[in-house]
């Protein structure tokens, strides 16, 4: 198949340009002015558009296998894609655990029928599987996950000897959740001695707090020093965090990584008035400071990368009381909207939001050929319209879940397009059934 865009304002490595772009089947072949091609297949006119690396987001919980009510691989993957994302990391805590080769790779099998967007699996670290994870591929597994703070089944990892071992022995990326399990504990019978079984979710912040995230951060992160480990810290949620985190160095020499999620970046504890549980993260939304304090770091380079955690749930499970609901909910079919909101806000630039969203997590995971508009890459594209609007409504929500804390939002920009590996998957408000995700693939030995 050849497609061949026209006029485009490129975004790429710092940079905005106005060109053509040929793609022939999954390769970008040729980026340049006044491009003319034979037998081509599709001529999309781009003027007054914006062309971007697809996006990759390194941390996403698609429900599959075992909680499939919630959301699987492919309506999530169908969401990602409406929404920009074209490649996707996907979280261990499904059930069962992915903590051993074999149930790691049943979850390539199923993705390799189901998916949309291009995908890779973390494997799940816990406190007696190090020879498991010593196995672990990486040339074709995004990194190993752990938890030390409280998850599904028994992948909290909380004695210090094996973490210690694990962080001493593997030698690939070690993705982590910083929550203190103690100080959760401890925090939530204060509220629960003070309200019963009827904590307000206002209070969600309090009890996973600001120190339960600095404590857990600050001890990875002094392992991870003391180990030589290769750490990324997912989801950071306050300021006080980012003194962990540096920026004088490029990122392809950091040792230890910074993520920032959406939810983090958009509300605060004050918007649990109004959306309570459909809000409840962890770690927690915290306060309009701790958001300065995401921001500032954001945009000084000692956060490396934006992502989602989307983590679905039903709304009949998201309507219980706030210690019955579950954390987490979708965000990957409104990420790049929502960033794109604060470009025209004027907090982050285009090229910013690239690098965050597109160039980053390919640096920082090493993935092949992807994140970057480039010639002899892989035709991950998106092609955003900056002045059509557009609201999310219950109707346009591809999430199986069927909702969003952006329900009733208007948006200044739309996604138009979006390529994985060459091929049309959305255009125009439509998916294609066809899927073309494919796994990726990590340039290391």
């Amino acid at each position: 198949m050849k497609i061949l865009i026209k006029n485009a304002q490129i975004v790429n490595e710092n940079q905005i340009f106005e060109s053509d772009l040929l793609i022939e089947n999954d390769i970008i072949s040729k980026i340049g002015k006044n491009i003319s091609a034979d037998n081509v297949d599709q001529i999309i006119d781009a003027s007054g558009k914006y062309l971007l690396p697809g996006i990759i987001d390194d941390q996403v919980h698609f429900r599959e296998p075992g909680l499939t009510w919630k959301g699987d691989i492919e309506s999530e993957s169908r969401a990602a894609v409406a929404g920009g994302i074209t490649s996707f990391m996907e979280q261990p805590n499904t059930v069962p655990n992915a903590v051993t080769q074999e149930l790691l790779e049943e979850k390539y099998k199923i993705a390799a029928e189901k998916s949309f967007a291009n995908y890779s699996f973390l494997m799940g670290g816990t406190n007696d599987n190090l020879e498991e994870l010593l196995k672990t591929n990486p040339r074709n597994v995004a990194g190993i996950k752990l938890f030390l703070g409280s998850s599904t089944g028994n992948m909290l990892v909380d004695n210090p000897e094996t973490l210690e071992k694990i962080f001493s022995n593997v030698k690939m990326l070690i993705a982590v959740h910083c929550e203190d399990e103690a100080t959760i504990r401890k925090n939530t019978e204060i509220f629960k001695e003070k309200y019963g079984e009827d904590i307000p979710v206002d209070c969600h912040h309090l009890i996973r707090s600001e120190e339960a995230c600095y404590i857990s951060s600050s001890k990875a992160i002094e392992l991870a020093k003391k180990t030589g480990a290769r750490l990324h810290v997912f989801h950071l949620s306050t300021a006080k965090e980012m003194e962990l985190f540096r920026n004088d160095i490029p990122l392809k020499e950091k040792m230890i990584t910074a993520e920032v999620c959406l939810h983090h970046l958009t509300f605060t504890n004050d918007d649990y008035k109004t959306k309570g549980n459909f809000i409840k993260w962890n770690p927690a939304i915290k306060t309009q400071k701790d958001q300065d304090g995401l921001w500032e770091a954001l945009l000084d380079d000692r956060i490396d990368v934006i992502a989602t955690d989307h983590a679905p749930h039903t709304l009949e499970e998201k309507s219980q009381k706030y210690l019955q609901a579950p954390s987490g909910g979708p965000l990957v079919q409104h990420a790049l909207n929502v960033m794109l909101e604060n470009f025209k806000n004027g907090k982050i630039s285009l090229e910013k939001i690239v690098e965050k969203m597109c160039h980053n997590p390919a640096i920082l995971f090493q993935i092949e050929k992807r994140g970057f508009i480039k010639e002899g890459f892989k035709a991950d594209l998106v092609l955003v319209d900056l002045n059509e609007k557009y609201t999310v409504s219950k109707d346009n929500i591809l999430a199986k879940c069927g909702w969003s804390p952006f329900e009733g939002i208007e948006f200044h920009s739309k996604i138009t397009h979006t390529f994985v590996n060459g091929f049309p998957a959305f255009e125009n408000g439509k998916i294609s059934e066809e899927k073309h995700g494919e796994r990726l693939l990590f340039d290391r030995k």
